[in-house]
């Protein structure tokens, strides 16, 4: 029986919030395709509650003639009839902890298909534990996280793994965030929200957590990493100072491991082939489970502490609402310029880059993971890298999700909410992103002294 979400719709694909901050940019990347030879995006359409705002959006991204939908998050009927009319909607309305749950029923309701750029926990794990059983029912695959957050770290962890050949296996992948460009750097600013939002409802995700079921755990050779250690950390091989960054992506790596775990084949497509039933199989054979943080890494030592004061800012003022008023309405000030309003320009935008470095220790033999107190014997270092993180990757990467979402659909789960890597892993997604500017590359292999 075929899925309702690829069933005739009027649309191909809906941008929802195409006139927001990062949403324009999503826009501007899906033109490129809308157009190109095999393209699987063959009637676009844009979405929103502002529709003279989508109009002008439209205009300044030199689109052809597209229809514009009125759609709010805060009226359900709308969103409701909009997910009808779409195979696949791309939510770009945050902070989703605030306007992501309702576009997440609708399209579950419609049988459609979603993906968003969403890094934040709480959102993605409640719309699993809320909508994952209808999800499965209707046939609508709901995938968060699929820009910055946390689609690199996915890939990133996984291409790391895989170089583990043979009976070597990685004990701990430690991945490090580094942001670079010739001029200032300034965020996404619906990340800072999503941060500030994030640490004054904590409570609310820890509480969620503890009402679930837990999940299975991946056998990971050797013991588990130490607690604690130094607050900020000089990676002496990458030149870098380091801490620890609070983000979603351990956690979205870590439900895929889960997944993997309780699916050690991976998840069978609603209609897949055999060709690629071999080579999903052959893909999650060579997965090997790690434990796995993320670290934001600098060259400057007082890079590291201004964002240490900004984690200080944000962990204090956001627990009581005239605090969060104060972070939310003055965030120039509070994050020492890294946020504000008004987004970064052009030229800071065009000047940005990152590199996340993924720093494996495991062993060359993990029978052998018990002896010598468990200390590693082996180092495999692997990078992802690629353009300004927020407003260029996150777009190139969300349209490539929708991109192989669409021309692949029967290759991929019948329905469910799930993370990004336990669902793109086996497809071509990490070669695309490849041709379109964001690099995987093996850095190095070394044998640890003992």
């Amino acid at each position: 029986m075929e899925s309702p979400a690829v069933s005739p719709r009027e649309f191909d694909l809906v941008i929802l919030g195409a006139s927001g901050f990062t949403g324009k940019h999503v826009l501007r990347e899906t033109l490129k395709f809308i157009s190109a030879p095999n393209s699987p995006i063959k009637t676009l359409a844009v979405a929103g509650r502002n529709p003279k705002k989508l109009s002008q959006t439209l205009t300044l991204a030199g689109a052809p003639p597209l229809p514009i939908v009125d759609a709010s998050t805060g009226d359900p009927s709308s969103l409701l009839s909009l997910a009808r009319r779409t195979r696949l909607l791309l939510n770009c309305v945050g902070p989703f902890r605030l306007h992501g749950a309702p576009v997440v029923s609708a399209c579950v309701a419609a049988g459609t298909d979603y993906l968003d750029i969403t890094g934040e926990p709480e959102f993605m794990e409640r719309a699993e534990a809320e909508r994952h059983e209808e999800a499965v029912r209707t046939g609508s695959l709901v995938v968060s996280a699929c820009g910055f957050d946390s689609v690199p770290a996915e890939l990133g962890f996984m291409f790391n793994s895989r170089q583990w050949s043979g009976e070597a296996a990685p004990g701990r992948v430690e991945a490090y965030v580094s942001l670079e460009s010739d001029r200032r750097i300034v965020g996404n600013l619906g990340t800072y929200e999503s941060a500030v939002l994030g640490v004054a409802n904590a409570d609310k995700l820890r509480e969620l957590r503890r009402s679930r079921p837990k999940r299975a755990r991946p056998l990971i050779p050797g013991p588990p990493p130490p607690k604690g250690g130094p607050l900020i950390e000089h990676q002496k091989t990458l030149g870098l100072w380091a801490v620890r960054l609070p983000s979603a992506d351990a956690t979205v790596v870590r439900r895929t491991l889960a997944a993997h775990t309780e699916n050690p084949n991976g998840l069978p497509g609603v209609e897949e082939s055999e060709e690629y039933a071999e080579k999903r199989k052959k893909f999650w054979s060579s997965v090997k489970p790690a434990h796995f943080g993320v670290k934001l890494g600098s060259k400057s030592l007082l890079g590291i502490l201004r964002a240490l004061l900004t984690g200080v800012f944000i962990g204090i003022f956001a627990n009581f609402s005239f605090g969060r008023s104060l972070l939310l309405n003055f965030p120039q000030i509070f994050s020492l310029g890294w946020f504000r309003k008004t987004g970064p320009t052009e030229e800071e935008v065009s000047s940005a880059s990152f590199k996340m470095w993924f720093v494996g220790h495991g062993y060359s033999d993990a029978r052998r993971a018990s002896e010598s107190g468990g200390k590693p014997d082996t180092e495999i270092i692997t990078r992802v890298s690629g353009p300004e993180i927020g407003y260029v990757s996150t777009p190139i990467i969300l349209v490539q999700c929708a991109l192989v979402m669409l021309s692949q659909r029967h290759n991929l789960p019948k329905g469910g909410v799930f993370p990004p890597g336990i669902v793109f892993g086996p497809t071509d997604l990490q070669q695309r992103l490849q041709e379109n500017g964001i690099s995987f590359d093996l850095v190095s292999k070394k044998t640890l002294e003992l």
